[in-house]
């Protein structure tokens, strides 16, 4: 006696999340059905130029593709171990781009078309969901990523609450803790408070005195910054000014905002007052990145590396994620998801892409793929858990589940090393000579993303 074949599991959306679930599902035995609203006449989105699935509106560059040194690079690796589309098709059709993964990006979008609409158990059906799906689809994604229809936007508000989605995004620039130079900067909360978390010390403080403060704010002022898209239409908000517009409403304005140096005391020369001090403030839960605290901008980001290693401490700064300014449509994932990215509201829908919270191509592609296999182990009726920590992608799942720092302010993230359980890398060669900082760095790099694929394939091989 065969078993019956499991019920169809519903995507709504065909980009990079989407394409990548539906063809998980379909490897797994499990029907498909694939919603996507364009090219149903009449109906368009600001960004996209065509009907084809899997569509690049805006680079054509997945990043690095260097796994051992580069999170991004470490994320291609682990989604070809999973047999992704999605890097299938990048690989076929990449172009030259040195160490990064660009493709042609029609070349790259036909072929995603094509091998999922050949597939015997995958259905595209061109129609705008524009609610809540059926109460009958009992196994849903939503992958609607950044620019999720205003219809479905509203029905997922009256599901969660009003505070549950973010449709303006002001992002400050994140450091890893380990590039921040301590003998400049110190630790302390302004007038020693602890707050709920207990912690007097829980800022990174990194002063300024007036000669750096004047080259600061005119860097500021000259530095390129980027335009607003004409759909984008972002307004400003008093409580989350780009630091540049702060700077333009008068040079002490910083001074007495973000910049302010009141309440503490530089232990190293604790008679001087600083004339200004910027603040660093811990962003997830595992300590290894801080953000700077008010610096959300829209200066280019070849600008904004140049003029924030202008602050002492912050010379040799890595960033994880630099600032921005824009229009996003995303969760308050750690609130409202689970560990199975279901929405603990109406766990029959599961989230995948930039909706969730991650940003980059990749990384929007790495949560179709895992919400892919997790809704057709559902349908099959298995238990599946997410990768381990330690891998790129379950790094991505503890970051919008809970892993950023308990009450913070959940922000997209790219995938990076912070994200990742931290390694202690080796501080003497073979030889018993030192190893210098910057190759200490890298050796910890490659510990790390061995250490990811080794747990990778070990979750793959007992799913």
């Amino acid at each position: 006696m065969t078993s019956p074949s499991p019920s169809p599991v519903h995507i709504i959306g065909g980009g990079l999340a989407g394409s990548e679930a539906a063809w998980q599902i379909a490897r797994a035995g499990v029907p498909v059905i694939l919603h996507e609203m364009r090219g149903v006449p009449g109906i368009k989105t600001d960004a996209h130029q065509t009907d084809g699935l899997a569509e690049l509106v805006c680079s054509n560059s997945f990043r690095s593709d260097d796994w051992e040194y580069n999170a991004v690079g470490l994320l291609h690796a682990e989604m070809r171990a999973l047999d992704s589309i999605i890097m299938s098709c990048g690989d076929a059709h990449q172009v030259p781009a040195g160490g990064a993964l660009a493709v042609d990006r029609e070349g790259f979008s036909e072929a995603v078309t094509a091998r999922l609409m050949d597939h015997p158990l995958i259905t595209v059906v061109r129609e705008e969901i524009a609610g809540i799906p059926p109460e009958d689809w009992d196994n849903v994604i939503v992958s609607t990523g950044p620019l999720t229809s205003a219809a479905l936007a509203d029905a997922i508000l009256k599901t969660t609450g009003e505070e549950s989605l973010s449709f303006f995004d002001a992002i400050a620039p994140i450091v890893h803790a380990d590039s921040i130079d301590f003998d400049i900067a110190w630790r302390q909360s302004r007038y020693d408070k602890a707050g709920p978390g207990g912690d007097a010390a829980a800022y990174v403080n990194c002063p300024m005195d007036k000669a750096q403060y004047d080259a600061f704010i005119d860097a500021l002022l000259a530095g390129p910054k980027t335009e607003f898209k004409e759909w984008e239409n972002v307004p400003y908000f008093d409580g989350c000014l780009p630091i540049e517009v702060m700077a333009e409403r008068g040079r002490e304005t910083l001074r007495h905002g973000p910049m302010k140096p009141v309440g503490l005391t530089n232990p190293r020369n604790p008679t001087v007052k600083a004339h200004a001090i910027v603040q660093l403030r811990q962003d997830n839960a595992l300590g290894t990145l801080f953000n700077m605290v008010g610096f959300q901008t829209k200066l280019k980001y070849g600008a904004q590396t140049d003029i924030f290693r202008m602050i002492p401490g912050l010379q040799n700064a890595q960033f994880a994620r630099l600032g921005g300014l824009h229009r996003n449509t995303f969760l308050n994932s750690p609130k409202l998801l689970d560990r199975q990215l279901r929405l603990k509201a109406l766990p029959r829908l599961r989230f995948a892409g930039q909706v969730t919270g991650v940003e980059g191509y990749v990384e929007s592609a790495a949560l179709g793929l895992l919400t892919g296999r997790l809704a057709a182990a559902q349908a099959l009726g298995r238990d599946l858990a997410p990768p381990p920590p330690e891998t790129a992608i379950g790094a991505l799942v503890e970051h919008i589940t809970g892993g950023h720092l308990e009450g913070s302010k959940f922000q997209p993230m790219n995938i990076n090393y912070g994200l990742l359980p931290p390694l202690e890398a080796p501080r003497l060669d073979e030889d018993g000579k030192k190893i210098p900082p910057k190759d200490r760095g890298r050796a910890k790099k490659r510990l790390m993303s061995i250490r990811a694929m080794e747990s990778l394939k070990a979750w793959r091989d007992a799913a």
